[in-house]
């Protein structure tokens, strides 16, 4: 069987990729539409009465979450014909999560998402490295060239990191409102990451196997 519900490795030449403006869009999609309906979730129900039957705005915000994580994925399931891994197993706990929540109508299954989906990724980071492999080279092997010590390390801080957002996030959600880690959760989770992620460039550089600075990584992953 030629085709395969999952993306392919990144050295594949037969990997099919979202243009990058397009998956940050879908990447960040959801998280916007969250965001707007719990703090509009009264103008929505205004708009759309129909959104009432739902309940307080953070319900509502959960059911166009849910709607929106499976439009994204059905986006990039109709472009590269298979399903980015990472946002597939983000997509799961959401719409299962998310159900929880609209079900029993209980906010804390949908702020307990982020706690297992971060808790998820660092187990299986730092497990693969039990095991020998350094996971994060087949998600990052087309951006960056590493030599096996470099990957090792990167993989480690990153399993790490998302222990730390898993638990920053238990502590958001304990002790604040539900607006307060809804804002937390779209607008200060991202810049944390991106700050973590520019900390790692003086690795990426020390154990990178191609001059930084050059073409010569695009190169090298043309020639692969």
């Amino acid at each position: 069987m030629n085709n395969q519900i999952l993306e392919r490795d990144p050295s594949d030449p037969k990997r099919k990729d979202v243009p990058p403006l397009l998956k940050l869009a879908l990447e960040l999609g959801p998280l916007l539409v969250f965001f707007f309906a719990n703090s509009r979730g009264e103008w929505l129900v205004e708009r759309f009465p129909v959104l009432a039957q739902i309940g307080q705005p953070i319900f509502i915000a959960t059911a166009l979450f849910m709607a929106a994580t499976l439009i994204a994925l059905t986006v990039s399931w109709i472009m590269t014909r298979s399903l980015p891994i990472m946002p597939l197993i983000s997509g799961i706990v959401v719409l299962v999560f998310g159900t929880l929540t609209l079900w029993l109508h209980d906010d804390i299954f949908i702020k307990m998402k982020p706690t297992i989906i971060n808790s998820l990724f660092g187990a299986v980071l730092l497990g693969g490295l039990l095991f020998g492999k350094a996971l994060l080279g087949y998600v990052f092997d087309q951006a960056f060239k590493l030599d096996a010590e470099g990957w090792r390390k990167l993989t480690f801080r990153w399993g790490v990191f998302f222990f730390f957002l898993a638990g920053l996030n238990e502590f958001v959600w304990r002790n604040y409102t539900t607006d307060a880690w809804v804002t937390f959760k779209v607008w200060g989770v991202m810049p944390i990451t991106v700050l973590f992620t520019m900390l790692q460039m003086p690795l990426i550089k020390k154990h990178s196997l191609v001059p930084w600075g050059t073409d010569d990584v695009k190169s090298a992953s043309d020639k692969k």
